[in-house]
This record gives C-alpha cells, sequence and structure tokens, in this order.
C-alpha cells in the first residue's frame, strides 16, 4: 500500500513538473517592419515560432499545439521546386492548415492589411516578400 501510494506521488509530482515546464505563449500587436525586408518581417513574425533556422523550434513551438513546419524542407517536400503560390496562399490565409488561423498561430494577411493602411499593393508586397525570404531558407 505505501509503495502504492510513493509511486502515485512520484508520478503526481513528475506531471506537475512536466506542466510547469510548458511556456505560455503571450500574445502582442504584430510590430511594424519593412514591406520591402522579407528576412525583417521573418523574425519579427515568424521565428518566435519557425526558429531563426526555419526548423521548428523558436521559443514558443513548444506550446503550439500542433508543432510549426519546418519551413527548410518546402521544396524538398514538393519533388524539390519551392511551392510559392501555396506559401503565398498560407500566408494571406487563402489556403486551409490546420495551425494557420488559430489561436495558435495567425494568418498574416489581415494582420499586413492593417500595418498597411489596408493598401493592398503594400499587403502583397509584403507578402511577396515574406515567400521570396522563406524561399531562400530551403535545404539544399
Amino acid at each position: 500500500m505505501f509503495r502504492n501510494v510513493m509511486i502515485f506521488v512520484v508520478m503526481a509530482g513528475l506531471l506537475v513538473v512536466a506542466l510547469a515546464q510548458k511556456p505560455d505563449v503571450k500574445t502582442a500587436p504584430a510590430p511594424p517592419t519593412s514591406a520591402a525586408s522579407g528576412e525583417e518581417m521573418y523574425v519579427s513574425y515568424c521565428a518566435v515560432c519557425h526558429g531563426k533556422d526555419g526548423k521548428g523550434n523558436g521559443p514558443a513551438a513548444a506550446a503550439m499545439k500542433l508543432p510549426p513546419s519546418d519551413l527548410t524542407q518546402l521544396a524538398k517536400k514538393n519533388g524539390g521546386k519551392f511551392p510559392t503560390a501555396h506559401i503565398y496562399q498560407v500566408i494571406r490565409g487563402d489556403a486551409s492548415l490546420a495551425a494557420h488561423g488559430s489561436k495558435d498561430m495567425p494568418v498574416w494577411g489581415p494582420v499586413f492589411r492593417a500595418l498597411s493602411g489596408h493598401d493592398e499593393a503594400k499587403v502583397q508586397l509584403r507578402i511577396n516578400n515574406l515567400t521570396s525570404y522563406i524561399g531562400t531558407m530551403q535545404a539544399k
């Protein structure tokens, strides 16, 4: 009996430690960035989940319901060709993905619209430049 109680106490303690280690993700307004710099936008908006290297290992990744995609493998998963149009649609919010559009990960189209004063040309510029930057991250 004592042994069973001790096992339960140890297991409960491990559960508390495991739950305590899962980070909280705090939301904040998107900081302004240059629409001309895909890299600046990536670092400001994407790296927190996808990691600076794009491998899905950002500081908030552990708190996500679904692990962030390894963005360096997109071309490899698409026959060696970077799926530019699909990535553009994902960022804009036109493609449906489990992680995008949820509370874990925002769809960036509306965010970019607000940052660009609802200027559609600037929204497209932002999405094009961010898509292009992600294209440069592909594993060789």
